[in-house]
């Protein structure tokens, strides 16, 4: 309790002082502004377009791996060496570092990476810049995000897989019920703790996405295409030196999230209350 107080409760608290000031590294007089940071930030363009790219990525990162990470799942949902090991493979990405997985695609996404020199063999042409091109670098990041918590979904799903009892798929065979018929009547509603821990992970990652970003694009190509909320805390605090700003625009983001996430986990639980 002590170590959680000092390194979380008492920043938050510090945050929260710091966000009624107009407190910077270059200026020395801090004085109170009261609500001044929240209502600059409300009708700020930079603030709202980092809101709108977040919630972008967030929804690319929510659903893009729900829906794979189950596919991959029910693939994987088999007795044997081999799908041990590749359950091992999907995982792999999960326990490396962000930057680690930022740096490697960053390489493959290059002009001249491993990617555009394959579809150039293939006869393509012109090859998108996966990270230069304005219009899908945020696409981008949200690919490469998925594709590192993947593993993660696959494994809670496959949890919940396994946990089904075998009884209940063969009652609903003995009724006549095809493999579909089954999975959308017996397995889906009993997946429905594990769609409820894939989807508040995935919402808090999306929201709080800043290595991805700061490796990857940098908040660019141009101006702020890719600058999600926590990017901008950052770049307002420690580049521009803006601390009071910052910490008024990282309390919004934490009540964003926290809002968010409780209202998801809510309807997610009043959903397996009903299966």
């Amino acid at each position: 309790m002590l170590v959680y107080a000092c390194f979380v409760l008492a920043p938050i608290a510090l945050s929260v002082g710091y966000s009624f000031t107009n407190a910077n590294q270059f200026v020395p007089r801090t004085r109170f502004v009261g609500l001044d940071n929240y209502t600059r930030l409300l009708t700020d363009q930079e603030f709202l377009t980092a809101l709108k790219v977040t919630t972008i990525l967030t929804l690319i990162v929510v659903i893009v791996p729900n829906v794979l990470g189950l596919a991959v799942a029910v693939l994987l949902d088999r007795r044997g060496w081999f799908y041990n090991a590749l359950r091992g493979v999907f995982f792999v990405p999960v326990v490396l570092s962000s930057v680690v997985v930022s740096v490697v695609w960053q390489a493959m996404l290059t002009d001249d990476g491993l990617v555009n020199t394959a579809l150039r063999a293939m006869g393509v042409h012109s090859p998108p810049g996966w990270l230069s091109d304005p219009d899908i670098a945020l696409y981008s990041v949200g690919f490469i995000i998925s594709w590192q918590m993947l593993g993660f979904c696959a494994v809670v799903y496959l949890a919940g897989l396994q946990s089904v009892p075998q009884e209940l798929h063969e009652a609903a065979a003995i009724d006549g019920a095809g493999p579909w018929l089954r999975f959308r009547k017996v397995t889906w509603p009993m997946l429905a703790p594990a769609l409820t821990i894939n989807t508040v992970m995935l919402l808090i990652t999306g929201f709080k996405a800043y290595d991805h970003i700061q490796v990857l694009t940098g908040g660019g190509p141009g101006t702020g295409t890719t600058a999600t909320l926590a990017f901008s805390v950052i770049q307002t605090g420690f580049t521009a030196n803006r601390t009071g700003e910052a910490s008024a625009m990282a309390l919004l983001m934490l009540v964003i999230v926290a809002v968010v996430s409780s209202v998801a986990l809510r309807f997610l639980q009043r959903r397996e209350v009903d299966f």
